[in-house]
């Protein structure tokens, strides 16, 4: 039945900023990049590592995030590292705001949040072996 997720969307405000925030400072890979004239939006495919994907869209004038992480839906993308330390370092050296290192309670695991171009959350954790 289901085995994995095979992609996550996501809806940015300027195009530009988030694709170079995705490629650039975060290190996805551009997989295909399409213009969609008739809809005024560009749809870029990315891939991680393992083989999951994220689809960075741009339409006109999207409505914001009505409220932040706790609201219904999705809550955060999560990433799994290496490590936390290393990456918070890095993307520190990027201009990017993170919260401090936390401990997840239950894995034991270094875990922290930083946000994408347009404030959505994104979650840094600590794979296995970091």
């Amino acid at each position: 039945m289901f085995k994995s997720i095979n992609h996550v969307a996501i809806i940015c405000s300027d195009y530009s900023r988030s694709k170079h925030f995705y490629t650039d400072i975060l290190g996805l890979q551009v997989i295909a990049e399409h213009y969609r004239a008739e809809r005024q939006s560009y749809k870029l495919d990315l891939s991680l590592p393992d083989g999951g994907q994220i689809e960075l869209f741009s339409f006109p004038d999207p409505p914001e995030r009505l409220t932040k992480p706790e609201a219904l839906g999705l809550r955060h993308l999560a990433f799994t590292v290496d490590s936390v330390v290393q990456t918070v370092e890095y993307l520190i050296s990027k201009g990017i705001d993170v919260e401090a290192i936390r401990v997840d309670e239950l894995t034991h695991r270094p875990f922290t949040f930083c946000k994408d171009p347009d404030g959505l959350p994104l979650e840094i954790y600590e794979g296995e072996g970091g």
